[in-house]
This record gives C-alpha cells, structure tokens and sequence, in this order.
C-alpha cells in the first residue's frame, strides 16, 4: 500500500495540471485479460553494491557546483548493486519503496537515461529498478555476439526480477528504443510477468514470415543505413574509434532528423571540425558519465543487438502471429525518426497496431519531441506514465 506521504507527494506535483503538447489516441478495451501463469524459480543472486552519489560528488564536482550539488543530493539514497542473474553480473540502480518499475534503456544509453524517473516514481511511492542491460556500463559483455537475442536478455530480466522482485508476480515496465523492443519480447514470451507497460519510441513490429529484416531494411533505405552499418563487428567499432567516441555519442544524443540516420563511412553527424552541441535538456556533466562508461567499455555490447537481429527474426519463429497480451500504453515524438519510418504511422493509427497488441490503451504523439523523449520531456512523461500505471 502505497504511504499518505507519497500520495501528497503525487498532489502537490500535479497540483497544476501539464498542459501536454500532444496528440491522444485513445482505444476501448473491453477483452478479459489474459489468464496468469505459474512463475518458474531462476537462479539469481546478489554479489555486490556500491554508491554513484560518490562518484558524482568527486569526479566533476569542481565545475558548477551547485548544478552538481542538486544532482548528488538526487542520486542520494539510490541503491546501486551487482546481481548475478542468467550467468552473467547485472548492475542495478534502484530506489524506493512499492510495487516495481522495470525501466530498460536503449542504444547508446545506460540505466542512467531514466534517472529523473528512478527519483520521481521513487517520489511516488514505487520501487523504481533501472538495469544496466548486459553489454552496458556495468554489466557483463559476453565476448560472443550471438551472446545477445532476445532469449538471451529476456532471460537476464526474469532472472533479475527474482531477485529484486520475488514477492511481486507481476511488475510494471517502462522501455525505450531498444529496451521498448525488449520489452515487447518480454510481453510476448512471459506475459505472466508483466502488469502493465508503457513504451516509448519503438512501435511493436509483429514478425513477417516471407523477409529478413536486415535484408529489407538494406533494400529500403541502403547500405549506409545505420542498423545495416552495424552488421560487421569490428568494423563500425573502429570507425567510431577513429572519430572518438565523444563526438559518436554527441551525434546520437542530438541527433533530431525525422529522416532516416545514414552513417556513410567518414561522415559521422557532419564534418569533423563542426562542434557538436549538447541540447538544453542533457547537462555536461550527464554527458561526461555517459563518455566515462562507453570509453571503459566502448560500443561493442550495445551494437551486438543489432548484430542479433536476423537471428532473432528465426528465433522468433513460434510467435508468429503472437499478439502482446498486456495492457499498453505507448508514447511517441513527432520528430523521432522510429515514427516517421516508412509505413510506421499508418501501422499506429490505422489498426494494425491495435490489432498486434489489442490490450492497447493508449497512444500519445508529442508534438516537437525528438528519439530521446524521456530525457528530453521528463515531466511529461512522469505524469504520463504514472497516470496509466494508477489504473492497476
């Protein structure tokens, strides 16, 4: 039972309603929910913690002291830990006290992107849980890229939930770009472990038997593409050494072109000698904790997905057809290139998508909102979010 405390918290912050700049697809959902399942034992354990408020009170804190005061005092009362989850060492940022939030990032994040989350719904009166997914910062990454399909991470994150969760049967999830997909996976093959989602940017796209999703996205929109640029490992690694892997992240974190992203070889978010300016919503210093993880661990883990996914489209294979059998609600900018992708708008707002996931109760379009859309409109998407998982 969530506190008096943290439901006067949830009135004096939506006292003053947001007035959204968006679009509300609204669906009527009448069906019966879906019957649970038993909940199998994994093994799962906790081997370690430690603390980033330390790391964000030393390492930066003789520049802008006071932006990085307010950003320790934050993090302050967050738990950061290892957890041995499917063979592999997870590390996990958590805070608060209630039903759980399972927030899964995407490419090129870390747990770190939903840190205004993890304080708010902690606010709230969740239990807010924001992995590293494995690859990632602090995780483990497996040497072998077939060491990342779905099966794979999916395992990891019932795993994870034994451990953080093991007297909830079902948890709340939150993703974004590829932890969206993830998530859909996770719908898909453990429905029985999922309360409610809410997923940001990357639409669910239900497995077409007769195409190869690399071989079609090469045909659409060509070899510079970024997914199919990604194919050889070793290769766009040592471009992106070469360019630096501050400049990389730069150029993906600011990157706002509906259109779709091109890396043609040499030509990386413009010339070299153009700067690269961060927007108003990612500070320097959250930029430098996102350069001091990727320069420890560099690109490889994260790019290993896109690596998978043919593989994935002939695991997948017994849930062709399969519908997403959870409540849904999915949010969405404007200007994200995941929306404006050939074919996308009319799946989300002619049928398809209600069809593919008819437990779909809600769809929000933002209107001036780019790909990184929690980051960049975090209050926003709080209220969104917290007005759907209310519901339950």
């Amino acid at each position: 039972m969530r506190s008096i405390r943290a439901i006067a918290s949830v009135r004096r912050l939506y006292a003053n309603a947001i007035t959204l700049n968006t679009k509300t697809f609204g669906y009527c959902c009448s069906r019966t929910r879906p019957t649970v399942l038993s909940r199998p034992s994994v093994n799962a354990t906790v081997v370690g913690s430690h603390c980033l408020y330390n790391y964000l009170s030393s390492r930066y804190y003789s520049s802008r002291q006071d932006n990085l005061r307010e950003k320790a005092i934050e993090m302050e009362g967050m738990e950061h830990r290892i957890i041995n989850a499917n063979g592999i060492n997870m590390h996990v940022a958590e805070k608060g006290k209630g039903p759980v939030i399972l927030f899964l990032h995407g490419f090129p994040e870390l747990w770190y992107s939903w840190r205004h989350q993890i304080t708010a719904f902690a606010s709230l009166g969740y239990r807010a849980v924001a992995p590293d997914l494995r690859g990632y910062g602090d995780t483990d990454a497996p040497d072998v890229a077939s060491g990342y399909t779905c099966l794979n991470v999916v395992g990891d994150l019932i795993a994870l939930l034994d451990v953080v969760a093991p007297d909830q049967d079902k948890v709340f999830v939150v993703g974004h770009d590829w932890g969206a997909l993830i998530a859909w996976w996770l719908c898909l093959f453990r429905p029985d472990r999922v309360k409610a989602l809410v997923n940001m940017s990357v639409v669910f796209s239900p497995r077409n038997p007769k195409r190869k999703p690399i071989e079609t996205l090469r045909a659409f929109s060509g070899d510079d593409y970024y997914i199919c640029r990604f194919q050889e490992p070793g290769v766009i690694e040592a471009e992106f050494g070469e360019v630096g892997f501050e400049r990389v992240l730069k150029g993906f974190l600011t990157y706002r072109n509906p259109g779709p992203l091109l890396l043609p070889k040499g030509k990386y978010f413009g010339q070299s000698d153009t700067p690269i300016s961060l927007p108003s919503w990612l500070s320097e210093q959250d930029f430098k904790y996102y350069v001091s993880q990727y320069d420890k661990k560099g690109f490889t883990g994260g790019l290993n997905y896109y690596r998978n996914i043919n593989l994935n489209w002939e695991l997948t294979a017994p849930w062709t057809g399969s519908q997403v059998q959870v409540p849904v609600k999915f949010i969405v900018g404007d200007q994200d290139l995941t929306y404006n992708a050939p074919g996308t708008k009319d799946y989300i707002h002619k049928g398809g998508f209600k069809r593919d996931v008819p437990y779909l109760e809600e769809v929000v379009v933002m209107e001036g909102a780019a790909h990184f859309i929690h980051e960049e409109k975090p209050d926003e998407i709080n209220k969104l979010i917290y007005d759907f998982f209310q519901k339950f």
